[in-house]
């Protein structure tokens, strides 16, 4: 019995080395495939439901695109006094005599009716209406508006509304996918996607603070003021501009980050403005033309070339001809960095400016003021 119980496990254990050395060198033999790099599904990664094979995007758009809206804008007839003259309209025709419609979009970001989009789409208009991508319709009325950012807060009374969830553009990365959602040329809801092409892109002269997403998702006019989503579906900013030779995408679009959006969208709906500081000055980027013209010593900051009399700048001390190389403690190296570094400080507060006049380091206290409202788009700090 032992010698019978000792020969059917000496056999069990070279059956089962053999199988392991045939499954491990041959698998074929055994009618299984191991080939490199073939996948039945591909897995998402922890949190991610949109990369099962096969979807592409598509939950990432079923996810936002309801909370992507349609916004038609309309302005009443304008006619000046020259328009009551035969011969103006001769001349020049009847330029007053219609209503103009503006075509934008806006992303719904409360339930309470909140809807985020682009200044430039609502301005002047004495009408908006916001189309749901579900058909519903809803006149709006303007919360307030950042012609600074390019931003505006709408407002629609509606049950049931859906929202899109906001994400985190702090942590986008040039190359990762994104989605664009608006409705170009009035066509209707589209979707696009590209890529994330570039990070910060500033001193475009589209907007006086400029810290843009570029991405080469088509965008067209009518998709201003839409949504620039992850491939989660959650809103990474607002698309803005594009640039275009055309009028229509040639690959370069720009969003505004979610991160400011959310930033001027609060202090709209809680104060109807947007509060930033401000100093008074004219400031440039140094260049060695500057430098040598005021006397300049160092290879970094920014040039003040003109200070506003009694303004905020002018009452610290401050001087044409002086280099900021620091504003609270935080370096700064251009223009838009000071932009916003002044912007982001509480009026009437003093706060630290680190010069340098003349070659001769200087620091001085400046108590910024209320920026005031742009009658034209500037780059005034």
């Amino acid at each position: 019995m032992k010698r019978t119980w000792l020969l059917f496990s000496q056999t069990a254990t070279v059956l089962l080395a053999a199988y392991f050395v045939v499954a491990t060198l041959k698998p074929d033999w055994l009618g299984r495939s191991h080939a490199p790099g073939v996948m039945s599904v591909i897995e998402a990664p922890a949190g991610d439901p949109t990369r099962a094979a096969g979807e592409g995007f598509r939950r990432a758009v079923q996810k936002s695109s309801s909370a992507v809206v349609s916004i038609n804008t309309s302005k009443a007839a304008r006619k000046g006094s020259a328009n009551g003259d035969p011969w103006f309209r001769f001349f020049n025709g009847d330029p007053g005599g219609e209503a103009q419609a503006g075509l934008g979009s806006g992303v719904i970001v409360s339930p309470a009716g909140y809807v985020l989009t682009n200044n430039h789409v609502i301005e002047g208009a004495d009408e908006i209406e916001v189309t749901l991508n579900d058909g519903r319709h809803a006149v709006a009325r303007v919360i307030g508006t950042d012609p600074d950012t390019d931003l505006a807060v709408l407002k629609i009374e509606m049950d049931r509304l859906p929202v899109i969830v906001i994400g985190n553009s702090e942590s986008l990365q040039v190359g990762d996918q994104v989605l664009a959602i608006g409705n170009p040329f009035g066509v209707g809801q589209t979707v696009t996607s590209g890529i994330v092409s570039a990070l910060g892109r500033n001193q475009l002269g589209i907007n006086t603070f400029e810290n843009f997403i570029q991405t080469d998702a088509a965008i067209n006019p009518g998709n201003s003021g839409g949504a620039l989503v992850d491939i989660n579906g959650d809103l990474l900013g607002i698309n803005t501009a594009i640039y275009s030779r055309s009028g229509g995408s040639m690959g370069i679009g720009f969003a505004i980050p979610v991160s400011t959006a959310r930033m001027v969208m609060e202090g709209l709906v809680k104060d109807g403005q947007v509060t930033r500081g401000w100093i008074g000055v004219e400031p440039n980027d140094l260049t060695p033309e500057l430098a040598q013209t005021f006397g300049v010593k160092a290879i970094k900051g920014v040039v003040i070339t003109g200070v506003l009399q009694n303004g905020p700048a002018a009452q610290a001390g401050i001087r044409p001809g002086d280099l900021i190389t620091a504003v609270a403690d935080r370096d700064v190296a251009s223009v838009a960095e000071l932009l916003a570094v002044v912007a982001g400080l509480k009026p009437g507060v003093a706060s630290k400016f680190t010069l340098q006049r003349r070659g001769d380091p200087l620091v001085v206290e400046v108590s910024p003021g209320l920026r005031p409202k742009p009658r034209r788009p500037a780059r005034h700090p």
